[in-house]
């Protein structure tokens, strides 16, 4: 996976607070996301951010990447892909 921190928009729901991704827009193209398969809380230079390990169906082939929230900002990144 390639280290990207793109800042992308993202459309999520939120239960309790928490942000439940379903899909974002890259370069124009919406992505849908098929799986979050992890959820980690992180703290980057006091910045707490979740990290959702997420899974989809990219050009006929599945595909790991990783997209974060910021908590203060709430802000996406497509962090890895």
């Amino acid at each position: 996976m390639k280290i990207l921190a793109a800042p992308i928009e993202a459309l999520a729901w939120f239960e309790n607070g928490k942000p439940h991704p379903l899909r974002f827009k890259l370069d124009g193209k919406e992505l849908k996301i098929d799986k979050v398969v992890t959820v980690i809380e992180e703290k980057l230079a006091g910045n707490r951010m979740l990290i959702f390990k997420c899974q989809s169906e990219i050009k006929g082939e599945v595909r790991l990447f990783e997209i974060k929230y910021e908590l203060n900002t709430c802000r996406w990144l497509l962090w890895k892909m």
